[in-house]
């Protein structure tokens, strides 16, 4: 009904979107695309309402990285649920601004306008909204922003923060080379929670992820996945 209706009071996106539906169906049911059918899984178990909200290990006293903030919805989601201190990273200037007059009033949610890695640097960030990346090989040639990632291990030490409750990763590709020093200090331990999401843009991203997997399975279990849209691993 509401498709129908778009199609008198806004003929383009009614296009748009009866193609949309049209390329889902295909890539499901006729390419068997694995990612396309983990989106679909993904979007019809409710995961965000249900799952990446869902820490019963979390309290007011609780410390969150969100890395990867962008505009700050997970940040304030996570906060307002369980009243806990959130970092919030982001490089991008202009969302690390709107994330700042956002939570202006909340001393829990910290906004920090750099990102995590395994070392301290500048990059271009190409600008491609709640796309944007360090890593999208298919963003390379395209207009930027410099932007700063600092060392995890640095921050965790400027930030007097020895451990962590959820560490929630969505940083466009960068999730390797962060995930990657963290398993190579065998550090997997500083969090009790890894909500991740692995993109698959990035070259041998399978093999990756399946290496970082098997270092994590060594203090973690995973609690629930769906491969390269989100996953959570938890500390046994």
């Amino acid at each position: 009904m509401k498709i129908l209706k778009l199609l008198f009071t806004n003929p383009l996106l009614f296009t748009k979107t009866v193609y949309g539906l049209i390329l889902r169906f295909y890539k499901v049911n006729i390419l068997r695309d694995e990612f396309t059918i983990e989106v679909v899984r993904w979007f019809k178990d409710k995961g965000d309402e249900k799952l990446r909200l869902n820490y019963k290990i979390l309290n007011e006293h609780s410390i969150v990285f969100d890395v990867g903030g962008y505009l700050g919805d997970f940040a304030h989601d996570i906060n307002q649920k369980y009243n806990c201190t959130v970092y919030l990273f982001e490089p991008h200037p202009v969302y690390w601004e709107y994330c700042t007059e956002r939570f202006a009033n909340n001393e829990k949610v910290i906004s920090l306008n750099y990102g995590l890695s395994n070392d301290d640097g500048e990059f271009m960030l190409s600008d491609k909204v709640d796309g944007s990346s360090f890593h999208n090989p298919n963003h390379e040639f395209n207009d930027g922003v410099k932007c700063k990632v600092k060392e995890f291990f640095s921050v965790m030490r400027s930030l007097n923060v020895k451990n962590i409750d959820l560490m929630k990763i969505n940083i466009e590709g960068g999730e390797y080379p962060l995930l990657d020093h963290i398993s190579k200090e065998n550090r997997f331990d500083v969090a009790i929670n890894y909500q991740i999401q692995f993109h698959n843009f990035i070259k041998n991203a399978l093999v990756m992820r399946n290496d970082i997997n098997d270092a994590l399975s060594k203090t973690h279990k995973q609690t629930w996945c769906y491969p390269f849209v989100w996953e959570n691993w938890e500390k046994i």
